[in-house]
């Protein structure tokens, strides 16, 4: 039978939530870094086990390795893994992607030429480079300048055509890219993209493999002092 309500839907009454005061004594707005969940984790309603998951809601969610968004934060991953820097939880929008245990930062760029959906050709490679206002969670608050925050930057290109064998778990499936931010500095300025040719040919960064990226990223680190 065809359900005429939304079973996605509560009223306010079902929930029984009134609005938050400002001057609430119950609200922190105190900043506590994010901790690891286990893929374990239940639902929980009215303090009981709900069905699910937070091991459904990862596969749910985060399945499709080829979507620009998801794309992005694995190659965030993969990058991290090479440098031993993935113990902690991944921050949105903080100023720089990774910071190693020395404190060397990192800024991830990814891109592919296959995509979610149908194509009738493989996509133009293309990274954002464009100096931005840092905003740092400890604190919310601003940089005052727009710069490059991260030491070195790694472009991920998820290098495969054939969408039959295109899997982003394959380390093998990958090129990287690596450059001190002070070369990117030099040769862009404030360019906000650049096409994958392009960075070749102004940049010049190292292209390595996974296995490459730890010597490659240190080499550039030791480039920009």
């Amino acid at each position: 039978m065809h359900r005429t309500d939304n079973p996605c839907k509560s009223s306010a009454r079902e929930l029984k939530l009134g609005p938050v005061s400002a001057t609430d004594d119950s609200f922190s707005g105190t900043y506590e870094p994010p901790r690891r969940r286990q893929p374990d984790s239940p639902f929980i309603q009215r303090g009981r086990p709900s069905p699910g998951t937070i091991q459904d809601f990862w596969e749910w969610s985060t399945s499709d390795l080829l979507s620009n968004a998801t794309r992005g934060v694995l190659a965030e991953f993969i990058v991290g893994l090479a440098l031993g820097c993935v113990d902690d939880v991944r921050r949105e929008w903080d100023a720089f992607d990774l910071v190693t245990p020395d404190g060397l930062r990192i800024e991830v760029k990814s891109a592919g030429y296959l995509q979610s959906w149908q194509q009738k050709s493989p996509s133009a490679i293309s990274f954002g480079v464009s100096p931005a206002t840092a905003w740092f969670a400890e604190t919310n608050s601003y940089s005052e300048a727009r710069r490059r925050e991260a030491d070195v930057y790694v472009f991920c290109v998820f290098n495969t055509t054939e969408r039959r064998h295109a899997n982003p778990l394959d380390l093998a499936q990958w090129l990287f890219l690596v450059a001190p931010t002070t070369d990117i500095n030099v040769a862009l300025g404030e360019q906000k993209t650049i096409t994958l040719n392009s960075l070749r040919r102004r940049v010049k960064p190292s292209e390595v493999d996974y296995a490459g990226l730890p010597h490659a990223i240190r080499a550039a680190s030791r480039d920009t002092q």
